[in-house]
C-alpha cells in the first residue's frame, strides 16, 4: 500500500527480496495509492514472464471509495477491470471485498463475483474485516467459497484471540467479544484468516518494536527470544502470529526488504506455549 512513492528498482529489491525468501503472494487494493496507484507501479515495475506469473498469487481488494462503501456489481467489476490493467496481467488469483457496505446486496456480488469468474479475470474470492454473519449474508448468493478473510491482528491489537482467551469473564473489557466469534468460525469454515498491520501498536498507532515507553515488558521478551531463536524482535513478531494453528498468513505492509527477511525468518519460529502466552500477557492482556 506504499510502494507509489518508490522507483522502479526499489520495488524489484523489494518484491526480489519476497520471492528470494519464499514469500509469493502481493497484496493489493484497488484505493492504495489512490485510484490504483500502487497497482499501476507495480505493473511498470514488476515484468513477469507466463511460468512466473503462475509462480505468484496477486490479491487486490475492491469496495472503497471516496467516503462511502460500494459492493455493487457494477463497482466491483469496473474496478477490478481497471485493477488488471495496472497490474498489467490478465487474472487475480484472489479478490477479497475490503470492508463490510452495510447496503450490501447479496446477489449483486453474486453477479459481479459470478461474471468475473466465468471471465477467467478472478480465480478465488474472500472478503476483509468481515464478521461470520457479513460472511454467511453473502454466502446466501455467492456461489464461489469465500476462503480468505483479512483483519487487524498484532500482538498488541489482539481481540481475535483475547475474547475468548478471557471469555464469560464480567467487567473484564477483553472478554467482549467484537467480532461474533471470528477466529473459531475461520477454522471451522476453513477460511484463511490474514493478518494486516502485524507490527502496528492499534489503529496506525506505530508499531510496538521499540517502544519502550508503552510497552517495556513487551519489548524485554522480544528482545529475549530475539536472541533465543537467532532472528529480530520483528521476526518474533511474525513467529507470535504465526505459531497459532489457525494457519495465519500475515501482510507485512513495508517498503523495507531486510523487514520482508527478518520477518520470513521469523514465520519458521516454533513458540512454546508457554513463550506464546507470554507475549500476550506483556502486550498488556489477562490469562485468568
Amino acid at each position: 500500500m506504499r510502494i507509489s512513492s518508490l522507483d522502479d528498482e526499489q520495488i524489484r529489491e523489494l518484491v526480489a527480496a519476497a520471492r528470494d525468501t519464499g514469500i509469493n503472494v502481493f497484496d493489493h487494493a484497488d484505493i492504495y495509492g489512490g485510484d490504483h496507484g500502487c497497482e499501476r507501479r507495480f505493473g511498470e515495475a514488476i515484468t513477469l514472464s507466463a511460468s512466473e506469473r503462475e509462480s505468484v498469487i496477486i490479491q487486490s481488494k475492491v469496495g472503497i471509495r471516496p467516503g462511502y462503501f460500494d459492493f455493487s456489481a457494477e463497482h466491483i467489476v469496473a474496478s477490478v477491470t481497471e485493477s488488471l490493467t495496472a497490474l498489467r496481467t490478465d487474472y487475480l488469483d484472489a479478490l477479497l471485498l475490503h470492508r463490510p457496505d452495510t447496503l450490501v446486496e447479496p446477489d449483486e456480488v453474486a453477479a459481479a463475483f459470478e461474471q468475473l469468474h466465468s471471465a477467467g479475470k478472478v480465480r478465488t474470492f474472500g472478503v476483509s474485516n468481515h464478521t461470520p454473519g457479513q460472511i454467511e449474508l453473502l454466502k446466501k448468493s455467492v456461489r464461489q467459497p469465500l476462503i480468505f478473510n483479512q483483519v487487524q491482528l498484532s500482538i498488541t491489537h489482539a481481540p481475535l484471540f483475547a475474547s475468548g482467551i478471557a471469555a464469560n469473564m464480567a467487567g473484564l473489557e477483553q472478554s467482549v467479544v467484537r467480532d461474533n466469534g471470528l477466529l473459531d468460525y475461520s477454522r471451522l469454515n476453513e477460511i484463511t484468516l490474514q493478518a494486516w498491520s502485524p507490527f502496528q501498536k492499534g489503529f496506525f498507532d506505530g508499531v510496538f518494536i521499540g517502544d519502550r515507553e508503552n510497552y517495556a515488558e513487551l519489548n524485554d521478551q522480544l528482545d529475549a527470544l530475539a536472541k533465543k531463536y537467532d532472528v529480530t524482535p520483528t521476526g518474533i513478531a511474525v513467529a507470535w502470529i504465526t505459531r497459532h494453528p489457525a494457519d495465519i498468513q500475515v501482510v507485512l505492509g513495508t517498503t523495507k526488504p531486510e523487514r520482508v527477511r527478518e520477518s520470513a525468518a521469523g514465520s519458521e519460529v516454533p513458540l512454546t506455549r508457554e513463550e506464546w502466552y507470554g507475549l500476550f500477557k506483556a502486550a498488556g492482556y489477562v490469562v485468568p
